[in-house]
Parts: C-alpha cells; structure tokens; sequence
C-alpha cells in the first residue's frame, strides 16, 4: 500500500532516508548531481521552505519509496518539479507517475498554471547530446531519440512536452532537457486549439 505525506508531517524522521534515496537515486545517470551524502543531505534541508511543496510516498511500515518536490516560481504561476526520484526496486510499478500526480493537484490547489523541469543530459543518453544545438534546434528536439533510456520519455507519458532546451548547460554537448505541463484550468484566451 503506497501512502503519499508532506515531509514536514515527519522531517526528522525522513531527513536521512531521503538523502541516501536521492545519493543512490542519481548515481548512475547523473553522478554529479548529489555526489555525496552530505550533498544530498543539504538537498533534502534547502528543500525545507515555505514556498516549495515536498511529497513522500512511503509503504505500509513506512519505507520511503520515492520523493517529489516542488519549487514556486512566477509568482505561484509556475512550479518546476524538483526532484523526483524513486528507489530502484520501486521504479516501474508507477510510483513516480502517482508522485507527479499527487505534485499536480498540490500546485493546482495553489492556483498554478503550470508545471515544468530540467531533464539533464549529462551521459549522452539523447540524440541532443553532443551535438551543436544552435543550428537547427527545433528540428533537433522533433527528432529527439532516446539512446539509453533517458526519463525524457517518461515524462513525456505524465502529458509534458519538450519546450525547450538549453544547449551546454552541463558542459560541452551536454544540454538540459526542458519539459512543461499544463496543470490549472484553462482561461477562455488558451481555450483554443
């Protein structure tokens, strides 16, 4: 039974089991992202503001599953999710996929219009890596494909889209992937499509 809490409910307690989620969450595909425990742990605590949402989806005795945070950004316009990560013999029984929901109608409730992240290409997992981006980009991310199981796909499947990415964010050939969703209600000027 996945149970989906604020980790403010339960900080002390869920402080070190999400940093070693998000320490061994990364360390394939993104090594440099938290490094070490203590990085990550100092993700999990600059994660502690009031103006950023953080859910956990924990088991029945409550083991930590997967995480997703969100950062405010526009005025509560925007929301960048940030991170989302599972634990490895969670992933692909939909965990992340409740998590971004559950993240959805928390920045919803919010009155935001949008929700939006980076997908790093760090490990030339895309046909965007190692490639000049300045020429021809959109035709570029049209033909985005997927090496070596980049998450792009995944993300894709939530109902985000490509929107843009930024060419060497991450040195050389290493862009970063930017995919964005629709979450509020519509107003009658973006009714039309």
């Amino acid at each position: 039974m996945l149970n989906i809490i604020n980790l403010s409910d339960r900080q002390d307690a869920l402080i070190e089991p999400l940093s070693q989620l998000l320490l061994e969450g990364f360390r394939e595909n993104w090594p440099e992202a938290w490094p070490t425990l203590d990085a990550a742990r100092q993700e999990v605590l600059d994660s502690l503001t009031d103006d950023r949402i953080n859910r956990v989806a924990i088991n029945e005795v409550g083991k930590v599953l997967g995480w997703v945070g969100g950062i405010s950004q526009y005025n509560g316009h925007v929301w960048e999710v940030h991170p989302l990560v599972v634990a490895a013999n969670y992933r692909r029984q939909g965990i992340g996929r409740t998590l971004l929901q559950d993240l959805e109608k928390q920045v919803r409730q919010r009155g935001a219009l949008t929700l939006w992240l980076g997908s790093d290409d760090e490990m030339n997992m895309t046909s965007l890596s190692g490639v000049n981006l300045y020429s021809n980009l959109w035709e570029k991310i049209r033909d985005i494909q997927n090496l070596r199981g980049h998450p792009y796909q995944f993300y894709q499947k939530c109902g985000f889209e490509i929107v843009g990415v930024m060419p060497d964010a991450n040195g050389k050939g290493k862009p970063d992937i930017f995919m964005a969703k629709s979450v509020g209600v519509p107003s009658s000027s973006h009714q039309s499509e």
